[in-house]
């Protein structure tokens, strides 16, 4: 259902590289949300770093809403860069594990196969 790597790269360095990495492939970055700067501005105890990137292909988001205005709920697809006990990780849950689970609709497993293909070569590029 995860899809993880660890790499030698610093988070700084990972996150520059995944932003560019989905950029390549043609998917566009909507938002980044920087979860460990967050919980430190309100005060937490918070040693890790975390940034989730909220990442879509537009085309491949319509054929989606299309099938099933339900799905808009999953969309976008994310993919976090994070350290874990000194490890930078870059992952995110397989899009056609998640909408499996939503919908058995055909149409869609085939989009998840084909975006979980692309954000996977994302990952792998970055790390």
């Amino acid at each position: 259902m995860f899809y993880t790597v660890d790499t030698a790269k610093s988070f700084e360095q990972a996150a520059a590289d995944l932003d560019a990495a989905v950029k390549r492939h043609g998917f566009g970055v909507l938002h980044v949300h920087d979860i460990g700067n967050t919980l430190r501005s309100k005060g937490l105890s918070f040693t890790e770093n975390c940034r989730v990137f909220e990442v879509c292909n537009p085309a491949q988001a319509a054929k989606v809403l299309a099938a099933d205005m339900q799905m808009n709920m999953a969309l976008p697809c994310r993919i976090s860069v994070y350290t874990e006990k000194g490890k930078t990780r870059i992952g995110m849950i397989k899009p056609t594990d998640m909408l499996a689970m939503l919908s058995q609709d055909p149409a869609l497993g085939q989009v998840a196969r084909e975006v979980d293909e692309k954000t996977t070569l994302m990952i792998n590029e970055a790390k």
